[in-house]
């Protein structure tokens, strides 16, 4: 049977040896078996065997090792391989066995305990010029096979054999930018040579573009996306002990040229033709330029036309041009890989060499009366011919038309005279001048000039005198001169001199500075004595001066300071908290006064800004709050004297809370509260109360009242037994202040009372000792539940009363009397 199955099948019936071959089995498959023996009378038990038995081809030893061969030799060391047996006896080789034999000995010996499955084997550590055999066995899980069949004798000695090179490339390669190429070839040699590339004597590195493979017989130099610099001279070297080849090849990676190099010259301009040169690119791609292609463009369009496409020179003649257009000229270089990028010349008009002279500088007008002016003005540049006249030309301002000054030639001066001018005219002049080829642009025109006779100085200023001073300034005032000299007054100049020197000095630089009639001198010694004097300036000069009469010594004026109280600083100012209070005024006194502000007879408050000017001063506070608020003044002082106002200020805000909250008057469902206005009503009166309570269970306040006018509440509807906790807040027409808050909840419970007398006391019984007594409930009980009744007795004529006992009950029998 299988060993997976529990039934078992019949093999045979009619054995009669004592073995039997089973047939039919599946390879890999496990069985059980078992026997019975049969005599005529019937069958015996069975006998089973004793475990599963694997069906397999029987495993014996492997066969001899194939192949065996010698890879290398030197003169220590031999290095062998070999295949597998062609049979490995139906188990896996689990080891191979190297033997090796001197040749001269008898015996075969192991050489190695590695189990040497890759199937190569260096022997090493050997003797130089000993010769040996080999042979190798295979073992598997039966044992070791027949040995292959032997080398040949081997003798220890280096293997030498120089170098060979067999290239799969030319002396020249020319690679397309871009492209890639590889350089190829094989090699052979011992001891196994060392392969090394060059180019143009320098080692190659690899990087991401260049890679380089060697194999013991092939050698290869890779380069990806080649580029320019990869030209050069390649040389592959394959070296060894013996010796040493080499290989060759030139590298041009070619490309197409770069631009020629600018700029774009022009050699000659004419107003038909021009004639141009360049230089050559820096780099020709690798290939000589072959020509180069020339195009010109009108620079009013965008179409470039073509020139020439055949010249190897670097210079050309650009025909077909029109007078006084602009143009530019581009240029590229060609070879055989393909044409450069453009060099592109800068504009250039088409026009003869020789031109009309050029536009003379701005000229300059002098020496004007009211009907004529002397126009004066530098040569300008010729335009390669001599000038042969100037034209100078007039017109008003406002006009448009320029007309000729003379019909006359100008030559060679470069002054002219312009006669019949209208008095009064404004006129501008502008400047041509002429050669043979023609008249050239006009100047700019010059400063508009009025046909006037010259101006004279002005007379000196009227009546200069000293109209107020400081301890370091004096002011001037003074009216015009009679006389401005026919010329605008531009303005005056004022000079100063102490007492006792010679020398004046100037307040002030220009004239311009001082347009007015008064004038303000500073930076003056307090206690000196100065003079002063005044010049009036128009466009001629300086008039003779004017002298102040009498020196001034210079201090300060005394006037005792004034305050014009702006409406903020009214007697009583009210301003709402949160908003901004201003108080101003504007100052007067000479000198200027110093400035105070206080509030209560204390400095203000440092939140307060306080802004100082020479005419006033001003006190503001932001965001203001009640305690902002007070009696604030403003106190101004000189020499002179002083001068103080005050302004109260409320600020009006929320109240304060209110004071003593009590409560009396506790009932089962409602007490009484009571308290005192809040010490600040705000500045506002107090228009109502809020009144709240809040369980002390609960997290919420409720209001019970928000229109009293009252200081007191009749809490009403409480729930008997519950906690209360009370709060009243004033309002005002500001808002509502802070809640004062009870101390500690109350209880609603009614109050307490002693109860009534029992009603109707009598005996019942009475025994020589003791006395039976009952009585009746009181009328009331207090608003309490009775809890027992204190019975007495007094001995008749006694003063004092005995307590006997307290009982719960209507009734006690009174003992030990």
């Amino acid at each position: 049977r299988e060993s997976d199955h529990r039934a078992w099948t019949p093999v045979t019936y009619t054995v009669t040896r004592q073995n039997a071959t089973v047939q039919g089995l599946i390879q890999g498959k496990a069985y059980f078996f078992r026997i019975a023996a049969e005599n005529i009378i019937g069958m015996g038990p069975f006998t089973e065997t004793t475990k599963e038995i694997l069906i397999r081809d029987p495993i014996t030893v492997p066969d001899r090792p194939e192949d065996l061969e010698v890879k290398a030799v030197t003169k220590n060391s031999v290095t062998l391989t070999w295949n597998p047996p062609k049979y490995n006896g139906g188990s896996d080789i689990t080891m191979y066995v190297l033997e090796s034999r001197l040749i001269g000995k008898d015996k075969f010996h192991k050489v190695t305990k590695e189990k040497m499955l890759d199937r190569k084997f260096t022997v090493e550590g050997l003797k130089e010029g000993d010769t040996y055999e080999y042979r190798v066995s295979a073992c598997n899980i039966v044992g070791q096979g027949k040995p292959s069949f032997c080398t040949k004798p081997i003798t220890c000695k280096d293997e030498i054999a120089p170098p060979t090179l067999d290239l799969d490339f030319r002396d020249k390669l020319i690679v397309r930018v871009g492209e890639a190429f590889s350089l190829t070839g094989r090699y052979s040699g011992k001891p196994a040579p060392k392969v090394t590339w060059l180019k143009d004597d320098v080692v190659v590195k690899e990087d991401d573009r260049i890679k380089i493979k060697t194999t013991p017989t092939t050698l290869c130099l890779g380069i990806l996306k080649s580029v320019r610099e990869d030209t050069g001279r390649y040389c592959v070297t394959v070296e060894n002990s013996t010796g040493s080849r080499k290989g060759f090849c030139q590298v041009n990676v070619v490309d197409r040229p770069s631009p020629p190099v600018g700029p774009v010259i022009f050699d000659e301009v004419f107003k038909d033709h021009m004639v141009v040169s360049w230089k050559p690119p820096l780099d020709d791609g690798g290939s000589e330029i072959t020509n180069y292609i020339i195009e010109k463009k009108d620079t009013h369009k965008d179409l470039w036309m073509p020139v020439t496409s055949t010249t190897v020179k670097t210079t050309c003649k650009i025909p077909k041009l029109l007078e006084g257009r602009e143009y530019q000229i581009r240029i590229y270089a060609e070879n055989l890989y393909g044409i450069s990028d453009p060099l592109i010349s800068d504009e250039m008009k088409a026009k003869d060499r020789f031109r009309v002279p050029d536009a003379p500088e701005q000229p300059i007008i002098k020496d004007v009366t009211k009907d004529s002016a002397v126009v004066v003005w530098n040569k300008p540049y010729d335009g390669g011919k001599p000038i042969t006249n100037y034209i100078v030309e007039k017109k008003e301002t406002m006009a448009t038309r320029w007309v000729k000054a003379t019909k006359d030639p100008i030559f060679p001066g470069t002054k002219f005279k312009v006669p019949d001018l209208l008095e009064g005219c404004q006129y501008e002049f502008r400047v041509s001048a002429e050669n043979e080829i023609g008249v050239g642009d006009p100047s700019p025109p010059s400063k508009p000039i009025f046909a006037r006779d010259p101006i004279a100085k002005p007379s000196p200023p009227v009546n200069p005198e000293a109209v107020d001073k400081t301890k370091n300034s004096v002011d001037l005032s003074w009216q015009p001169p009679r006389h401005d000299g026919n010329g605008k007054i531009i303005g005056y100049l004022i000079e100063f001199q102490k007492v006792g020197d010679e020398e004046w000095k100037q307040a002030n630089l220009t004239a311009d500075s001082c347009p007015e009639t008064n004038y303000k001198v500073t930076g003056l010694t307090e206690g000196l004595t100065y003079k002063f004097r005044v010049k009036a300036v128009n466009a001629a000069g300086e008039s003779d001066p004017a002298h102040v009469p009498d020196p001034v010594e210079v201090k300060d004026r005394l006037e005792p300071p004034e305050l014009i109280l702006d409406a903020n600083m009214a007697r009583e100012q009210h301003v709402k908290a949160g908003d901004t209070l201003r108080l101003s005024a504007v100052i007067k006194g000479v000198p200027f006064p110093k400035v105070t502000w206080k509030k209560e007879d204390h400095e203000v408050s440092p939140k307060a800004d306080i802004e100082v000017t020479g005419v006033g001063s001003k006190l503001e506070i932001r965001n203001t709050v009640h305690e902002d608020g007070g009696m604030y003044s403003l106190t101004v002082e000189n020499p002179a004297g002083s001068k103080t106002v005050s302004v109260k200020v409320v600020v009006l805000d929320k109240p304060g809370p209110p004071r003593n909250l009590k409560i009396s008057d506790v009932r089962s469902d409602s007490c009484y509260l009571t308290w005192m206005e809040p010490e600040d009503d705000g500045g506002s009166v107090i228009t109502n109360y809020v009144v709240e309570r809040k369980d002390v269970a609960s997290a919420q306040w409720v209001a019970i009242s928000s229109s009293s006018k009252k200081r007191s509440h009749m809490a009403k509807y409480l729930m008997e037994g519950t906690q209360y906790l009370f709060r009243v807040a004033a309002e005002n027409q500001y808002g509502r202040g802070p809640y004062v808050e009870t101390l500690k909840p109350i209880k609603a419970i009614d109050p307490l009372h002693p109860p009534g007398p029992p009603k109707n006391l009598h005996h019942v019984d009475v025994d020589k000792t003791e006395v039976s007594l009952v009585w009746n409930r009181p009328d009331r009980d207090g608003g309490a539940e009775i809890t027992g009744y204190l019975v007495e007795y007094q001995e008749d004529g006694a003063d004092e009363w005995t307590k006997f006992q307290t009982v719960p009950m209507l009734d006690c029998v009174v003992t030990g009397l």
